[in-house]
């Protein structure tokens, strides 16, 4: 987002993301913290084959680029965060992954170093 972007906001309740064909692309922004990851996550995989399908068939919705902004108290408490990195390695510059931890008291493993921000 940038200054004087319009955005929609959600918190909990029902909630997904199924653009049709013919809707243009937008970029989304997915904002989680602890076990609020589970539905985003969804949202992930939905994009990530949306991405699929548009690499193998050429058709179907072009999608924008998604952020996750994703907090936990430690690296450890980051759910599916191994597939979270996998999402941004198969899908550079489309799916990217920022997680901020609050209370990490040991090193951040390398993999997790270039993505986490934190105390």
């Amino acid at each position: 987002c940038a200054p004087g972007s319009e955005v929609a906001l959600r918190v909990g309740g029902d909630f997904f993301f199924d653009p049709q064909p013919g809707d243009p692309p937008v970029k989304v922004v997915l904002v989680a913290g602890g076990v609020g990851i589970n539905p985003l996550f969804s949202i992930l995989l939905h994009v990530a084959d949306l991405h699929e399908s548009q690499e193998s068939k050429g058709g179907g919705y072009q999608v924008g680029t998604v952020r996750l902004y994703y907090s936990a108290k430690n690296t450890k408490e980051l759910l599916f965060k191994k597939n979270l990195l996998g999402l941004m390695d198969a899908f550079p510059g489309k799916i990217c992954c920022r997680f901020h931890v609050t209370q990490q008291r040991s090193q951040i493993c390398a993999e997790l170093q270039p993505h986490v921000t934190g105390k």
